[in-house]
């Protein structure tokens, strides 16, 4: 029960919640479930909540279909204090899935409202009992009684949960109230006000007063009187200089305090956070906020965690949209409803742009019902600078005879979209192919911003093909950028499963982040893809000046508000517990470019810079975050093999003996053992102790046959020689067995016509590895089509078996590596080393597990060896889209004229 016991000011909204503030914080009401777990029977559930992660009901993905008449009972006391007398009360309803009826003191507060991300309330005023128990009761049903809202909302790509998942309270005003504002901000600093007020009095008079966060009022009051009773619209303007703008790269916010006053004082007051912004829709142009052109670098985002639904809190909003602009984002959609207040909040001051969405998945609402939605959705969100544009429904589930009711309520008139459709001068489509990206920048007219592309789901999708598809999407003369499908995977702990995670098989798992924003690798591939500070320099050359070429793609920040600073590192060698032996710092020249602009940034550098390793560079917004770490090899691999690798002070030849089948090659107390039907490496013994490294060198993408196979001293070396051909290729492997000196291998291979990967492999037990250590970029896996993001240094991984979008243990430790130097695979029989001399190598480590689920375009190919040193790998697909379909660097790989690679590893066993 609960009891308002507060002393009364009467020109002050007073607020006092029913239940809880969020998912952290809730109020236990009685609850009766007609089906499903826990039911027909009273128990207690907080709220607010979503009634399935309590426990009870039916978990439903897509569709009510099992046990559609799911319905939740609630029962509430409270009591509100005498003091509220001649006060007016409203019960606030922020969210309740999906058909909702109240009932104060048994008797019903207004028609059942429909729809279940919206904003509702009633007028109690009558209903309640001054200084006395209250007795509210609501009635849930999953199902609603308009069949439109079933199929809009309850028939959709995603979780269908039920019952009063936002918060609950009384709002109490005085009998002359204001009941909602709509400010008209625009970055000329003029401001155009509508103030709702209900039984206004002659005499009256409706005033406002500009603040800054701070409370320091700004300029002077504005005001209106009031020359008749009742309820009605009032509109105020007024002009202000000096203000700051909102944007999201510098989202300044202000105050606007609204006051109703008659002669004896402040009849009722209210504050709304707003910003000084202004938005337009330039037709067979782009998009403008505050006359700059801006590109979307956005996400889709639904509202969700795993442990308690779409029942979130305002730290859970601060954490995604930190995420978001730590991806260097500045966009998000809420896909497929409103969000959260609190969401909106925080995209205001921290600065994101926001497609704001009416429910309508592949499906409308009618006319009648989307009326009353549409006002409940721009009524509450008209004010927040961050939002844009509205979107009318999703992929098809557009009632166009709604398309002009957003202006009703908007005084801003913002666009109005259909997500997918070409409409009003814009094309919004969804995924996209690169040929469909190409077309358009070659006769598109349209506004191009695809609220939907590279669509996730497990390991594809995201990052993967977005370097392609970005790089042919800044070329189009009218665009306006584009949103990642999306932002987490949408997992659910489920309560009637003993904590399972469910992604609904393949349907939910599709985001750069996981259930509990696991970061994934495509979240940093998308970090630096999204940079607004362009850096395309991929290696540095010996005589590197110390100036890099720079792009400033920011849409309102200059550069010279940015720091550069770099590092000079030189990496220990493999047996070293350290990432990192020597470093050296620095700061860059500061740099003047306007966005779009480029020019040099000058480092100074040292001039001893080849002496180090690597170079890292980051930038520093002016807020003081990371926008990114970019990481050069300044030496390369054979500098690196030749300063680590022990040389011992053994002088004694190599010995080979046959046995059988197999060429036994002892060296440096290490036994070697080569099969000669194969000619492949058959295993290792390092003083007793086995190496189960196998079956190669062999081709990883091309079956060939050996040749021939032999031995021979030449000087104090020993060599093992085998040669293979085939139709489509042919390789030549040498063996060199030094005294002192780790095996080397060296190898020259070409193959014919398309190939998943290039290079040669190896077996090896995988319940026998451990770990890796390697010099190269790191830590996570990438593909092909998704090399951007990684760091070069000294990385460690654990062995896990973590399937992308499944498992979330990241970062991975099965798949590719790029840059590889030198790898320590770590096992339960003895460690070994390899180096290698080529900068451009590939590590392959093992093959990651798919989910049974994925689908085709999700599994990129891998060789059959174990453990593989590559020279070209897959690329990985996306949801709905093979690799070949995405550009460039998603297609297979073909050797330019045949000429021959060579390769040189050397494997310490020692």
């Amino acid at each position: 029960m609960l009891g308002i016991n507060l002393k009364l000011f009467a020109q002050q909204t007073i607020t006092k919640y029913l239940s809880g503030t969020d998912k952290d914080h809730t109020v236990l009401w009685d609850f009766y479930c007609t089906t499903g777990h826990k039911s027909k029977q009273w128990a207690k559930i907080p709220v607010p909540s979503n009634w399935e992660l309590q426990g009870f009901g039916t978990y439903n993905y897509f569709t009510d279909a099992e046990n559609p008449d799911e319905t939740g009972l609630y029962k509430y006391k409270f009591t509100v204090p005498s003091s509220f007398t001649n006060q007016t009360e409203f019960i606030v309803f922020e969210g309740s899935m999906t058909d909702t009826e109240v009932k104060i003191n048994g008797k019903l507060a207004g028609d059942v409202h429909q729809g279940g991300y919206y904003r509702f309330k009633y007028d109690i005023t009558k209903l309640v009992k001054l200084q006395s128990d209250n007795l509210l009761e609501v009635k849930v049903t999953k199902k609603s009684a308009n069949a439109s809202i079933n199929k809009a909302e309850r028939q959709a790509d995603f979780w269908q949960f039920g019952g009063i998942f936002r918060p609950v309270y009384l709002e109490i005003v005085p009998p002359v109230y204001i009941d909602r504002v709509a400010i008209d901000a625009k970055a000329d600093g003029s401001l155009n006000l509508d103030v709702y007020s209900n039984n206004l009095k002659t005499g009256n008079s409706v005033s406002a007063q500009l603040e800054s966060l701070e409370g320091k009022k700004i300029g002077m009051p504005f005001a209106v009187d009031i020359t008749s009773a009742g309820d009605q619209k009032i509109s105020l303007h007024q002009q202000f200089k000096n203000i700051e703008t909102w944007n999201p790269e510098f989202p300044h916010l202000y105050n606007l305090v609204i006051s109703i006053t008659n002669a004896k004082g402040v009849v009722h007051r209210v504050k709304q956070r707003f910003g000084f912004r202004t938005m337009e829709l330039r037709l067979h142009d782009g998009i403008y906020v505050n006359n700059k052109r801006i590109i979307f670098k956005g996400v889709c985002r639904h509202s969700e965690w795993p442990e308690s639904g779409r029942t979130l809190s305002k730290n859970l909003s601060l954490l995604d949209v930190k995420l978001m602009k730590e991806m260097n984002m500045n966009a998000v959609r809420m896909s497929h409803y409103p969000p959260d207040q609190h969401f909106l909040d925080v995209c205001d001051s921290l600065g994101l742009f926001v497609l704001d969405e009416l429910t309508g998945w592949q499906a409308k609402y009618d006319t009648v019902v989307g009326r009353k939605l549409v006002k409940e959705l721009v009524v509450r969100d008209v004010n927040h600078p961050s939002i844009v544009i509205w979107d009318n429904g999703n992929e098809g589930g557009w009632n166009t005879a709604l398309d002009g009711d957003y202006a009703l309520y908007d005084p801003q008139n913002r666009p109005v979209i259909h997500p997918w459709e070409k409409f009003a001068g814009t094309d919004t489509k969804h995924y996209p192919d690169y040929n469909y990206v190409a077309n358009s920048v070659m006769y598109g007219k349209e506004v191009f911003f695809p609220t939907e592309f590279m669509h996730g789901n497990y390991d594809g999708g995201g990052g993967t093909a977005l370097d392609d598809f970005w790089s042919l999407m800044l070329e189009h003369p009218y665009f306006a950028g584009g949103f990642l499908w999306s932002f987490s995977d949408e997992g659910v702990d489920r309560t009637d499963k003993g904590g399972h995670m469910d992604t609904a098989n393949d349907s939910a798992p599709d985001g750069l982040v996981g259930p509990h924003r696991e970061k994934e690798g495509s979240f940093y591939t998308v970090k630096e893809i999204w940079s607004p500070v362009f850096i395309e320099q991929k290696t540095i050359p010996p005589n590197f000046d110390g100036r890099l070429l720079i792009e400033n793609r920011y849409c309102f920040t200059d550069l010279d508000k940015c720091t550069f600073s770099w590092k000079l590192v030189t990496f220990p060698g493999p047996d070293d517990s350290k990432t990192l032996s020597k470093t050296k710092t620095g700061i860059a020249d500061r740099i003047k470019l306007s966005p779009g602009e480029k020019g040099f940034l000058n480092l100074n550098l040292p001039t001893n810079l080849q002496q180090s390793d690597a170079l890292y560079l980051t930038a520093t917004d002016p807020h003081g975050k990371e926008i990114f770490t970019w990481s050069w090899a300044l030496t390369t691999p054979d500098v690196i093999g030749k300063r680590t690798i022990n040389i011992s002070a053994n002088t004694m030849m190599a010995e080979a003996t046959v046995q059988d089948q197999m060429l036994i090659v002892k060296a440096d107390g290490i036994r070697y053992e080569f099969d000669k039907t194969t000619g492949c490496l058959a295993g290792v013994t390092n003083h007793g102790k086995t190496i189960s490294l196998s079956s190669g060198p062999v081709l990883a993408d091309v079956s060939l046959k050996l040749k021939s196979f032999d031995h021979h001293v030449q000087g104090d070396q020993l060599l093992v020689k085998a040669s293979y051909n085939g139709d489509k290729g042919w390789l030549n492997v040498t063996w060199i067995f030094t005294p002192g000196k780790p095996v080397n291998l060296k190898y020259q291979y070409s193959q014919k016509g398309e190939a998943n990967f290039m290079g040669i492999t190896f077996n090896y037990p995988e319940d026998k590895i451990t770990g890796i250590k390697w010099l190269g970029r790191g830590p996570y896996h990438i593909w092909k089509n998704r090399l951007k993001g990684q760091q070069f240094g000294i990385w460690h991984k654990d062995y896990n078996n973590t399937i992308t979008g499944e498992t979330w243990q990241y970062p991975e430790f099965k798949g590719y590596h790029s840059q590889l130097y030198w790898v320590v695979v770590e096992n339960k029989e003895s460690p070994f080393t390899v180096y290698t001399d080529d900068e451009n190598m590939y590590l392959q480590m093992l093959k990651p597990q798919y989910s049974k689920y994925a689908r085709e375009s999700l599994k990129a190919p891998f060789p059959d060896g174990d453990i593989g040193f590559l020279n070209a790998i897959s690329p990985m697909g996306t949801r709905f889209q093979q690799a070949a379909l995405l550009g460039p660097q998603s297609q297979k790989n073909i050797q330019i004229n045949y000429t021959p690679i060579s390769g040189s590893l050397w494997f310490d066993f020692r």
